[in-house]
């Protein structure tokens, strides 16, 4: 999201957890990439309340990239971006399903409930959002909610495995967010 913010020309800020002596280098590459690209990183905590309504008051557009462990610290942002009072649109991290319009199965139903909280949250607060429904990135849900690299005993497997897929490339939609940004009503 940040080369494709870069490349049609906005100026760019990454609010981005500090460096420390136990960052990995990939870390350090990509910071080193972005800032000769002409990125502004933040380092900063998604507790430090006063620095990131500080930022907030230099954009006009919030695009949250958490992963799923900390889609409720969307939370702070929301309230950082109720205090900042300018933001013209927020894409919260809904990197997903269209929440309010599926039944699903119990693992993926807590996930959800999580999602639909951000979203009633953004909605009440007043914010100009866009939720992108990307109809889930398979690789994503199955790294992190299903946990393959864990070792079990037994799996729970739902469905008859009759179900089809169709899956997209996640670079299209990091520009598909910032040619939305550009549009005035709520989606």
């Amino acid at each position: 999201m940040v080369k494709a913010s870069v490349s049609l020309g906005h100026k760019t800020y990454v609010y981005t957890r500090p460096i420390t002596s136990q960052s990995p280098p990939s870390k350090l590459q990509i910071h080193s990439h972005f800032q000769s690209m002409g990125v502004t990183i933040v380092p900063g905590e998604l507790d430090q309340h006063d620095k990131i309504v500080a930022l907030l008051k230099q954009v006009d557009v919030v695009i949250s990239a958490l992963a799923y462990p900390q889609v409720l610290d969307q939370l702070k942002i929301v309230d950082a971006i109720k205090v900042a009072g300018k933001i013209k649109r927020f894409f919260p991290s809904d990197f997903g399903i269209e929440e309010d319009r599926v039944s699903p199965l119990p693992p993926f139903e807590a996930f959800l409930e999580k999602k639909r909280e951000i979203r009633r949250a953004t909605e009440v607060a007043g914010i100009p959002y866009t939720f992108v429904s990307a109809n889930c990135f398979g690789a994503y849900f199955v790294n992190y909610l299903l946990r393959p690299y864990e070792h079990r005993m037994d799996i729970s497997v739902y469905g008859s495995g009759e179900a089809e897929a169709v899956l997209k490339l996640r670079g299209r939609y990091s520009s598909l967010y910032h040619k939305s940004s550009r549009r005035s009503k709520n989606a």
